[in-house]
């Protein structure tokens, strides 16, 4: 593993400016409120030759009360123990508060190296104030502006001297990346702590508690996972924060990158307007997808409630009908295991790569049971078929006629090909050419 840097501090002192500034790319929420950055953000770096992990963290502030800012208390300290060496940030503008002395003396007990930092300091008259800092019994403070830029680079031949030598233990493996996507408290943060078994996400009954993507990697037995925890996407003109718009975005972007996307429903609530928007943005970007029906224990049911849940939840999101569904509740457990044995045979069946023989085979046995409706008058023949790519796998069908090929016969050839190669829950590219 890489050395993992934990940023902590209070709310608003900047931490994830900074950040964003070390990695150079807006990853973490910035805005100009306490409490932004609620989860823990991970990213990788490498600067003057090592590459570490450096994690965002939610603001600490020791005598929090409310519920979510406890929780956020205990991420920090979940961030600190796991971490290898600590950034401390404070705000040179506030000046050091009683929080900072009980972070200070807290971080003295840990015994790892940590590097003291005092945040917005953008002039040479606010270096005049670090002298209150020192009065917090450090023996060195580093003046920075994250904003700005100013002093980072300093910041970061601090933490890079202080970072303890990792061998590496066997070569980096591919991980398959998870992205838990759906609406607000449909209980994606749960599915994920019970998945990892300890609470690396937050989880409240106010909805929105997730606000940024948080990748968590997991392993289990052989498997190596990456789930990417999503702030959920809502709807862009309910959007009036800025900090909203930077959840839509990563969310978005989570089911780009990942691998297998797991749309998580309420099961009390069934499919919704947003649940759908989610979905045709899994299938435009042709990701696998499970559909996960979360809070199953507390539906009231009889011998025909899951048949009739799953064909009212699949007429809602009809172009996901093959992927498959499975009901679950992340507060007891029931059933949650079944999300990784999907993503497992998902991920396999997605990665099958058919001979052309194959191919060929399956595309005179779909056009037997059904020829392709005439195009202009003329009809529309099939010359040969090949697999251009896997995960998802893509095929391209050469023709006389390709634009000729309706939206129905698509549909119905998409699915006889996942029938007759048993890619079942996988999506399937598919592209018609002319043959020259």
């Amino acid at each position: 593993m890489k050395p993992i840097v934990a940023i902590v501090g209070r709310p608003n002192v900047g931490k994830s400016t900074l950040f964003n500034k070390i990695l150079g790319r807006k990853k973490a929420i910035v805005a100009d409120e306490p409490g932004v950055t609620r989860d823990l953000n991970f990213a990788d770096v490498e600067e003057l030759g090592r590459a570490f992990t450096i994690v965002d963290t939610g603001g600490f502030e020791s005598g929090a009360a409310d519920v979510i800012q406890r929780q956020v208390r205990e991420q920090a300290t979940v961030a600190i123990e796991d971490s290898d060496a600590i950034v401390f940030l404070m705000d040179g503008r506030t000046g050091p508060t009683a929080d900072d002395a009980d972070l200070v003396e807290m971080l003295r007990k840990v015994g790892k190296p940590v590097v003291y930092a005092v945040n917005k300091v953008d002039s040479d008259r606010l270096s005049a104030g670090l002298g209150d800092f020192y009065a917090l019994g450090l023996k060195e403070v580093l003046p920075i502006s994250a904003e700005q830029g100013r002093g980072v680079n300093e910041l970061i031949d601090a933490v890079v001297a202080v970072l303890p030598e990792r061998k590496e233990e066997e070569a980096p493996q591919e991980r398959v990346k998870v992205a838990l996507v759906g609406r607000p408290n449909a209980g994606k943060s749960s599915i994920l702590n019970r998945l990892i078994g300890r609470p690396r996400s937050i989880v409240s009954e106010v909805a929105g508690t997730t606000r940024d993507s948080i990748d968590t990697p997991f392993d289990l037995g052989d498997g190596k996972y990456l789930f990417i925890d999503t702030a959920g996407i809502r709807k862009k003109n309910r959007v009036s924060m800025t900090v909203e718009a930077y959840c839509v975005m990563e969310a978005i972007k989570s089911i780009e990158r990942c691998d297998v996307a797991v749309l998580v429903i309420d099961g009390k609530e069934g499919v919704k307007g947003q649940d759908e928007k989610i979905a045709s943005i899994i299938e435009e970007r042709k990701r696998c997808c499970i559909l996960a029906v979360n809070k199953w224990d507390i539906v009231e049911k009889d011998s025909r409630t899951i048949e009739y849940a799953e064909k009212t939840m699949r007429q809602s999101i009809p172009f996901l009908d093959y992927a498959p569904m499975v009901f679950i509740s992340a507060l007891t457990g029931q059933r949650v295991s079944k999300v990784i044995d999907a993503v497992d045979d998902l991920v396999r069946r997605s990665a099958q790569r058919f001979s052309t023989s194959v191919v060929n085979s399956a595309l005179e046995g779909i056009v037997a049971r059904r020829q392709p409706p005439a195009y202009r008058g003329r009809e529309v023949k099939f010359y040969y078929a090949t697999q251009t790519a896997v995960s998802p796998p893509a095929f391209v069908i050469f023709a006389n006629h390709p634009e000729g090929v309706g939206s129905a016969y698509r549909r119905y050839f998409v699915d006889s090909l996942r029938d007759s190669l048993g890619l079942h829950g996988v999506p399937i590219k598919l592209f018609f050419r002319e043959r020259h």
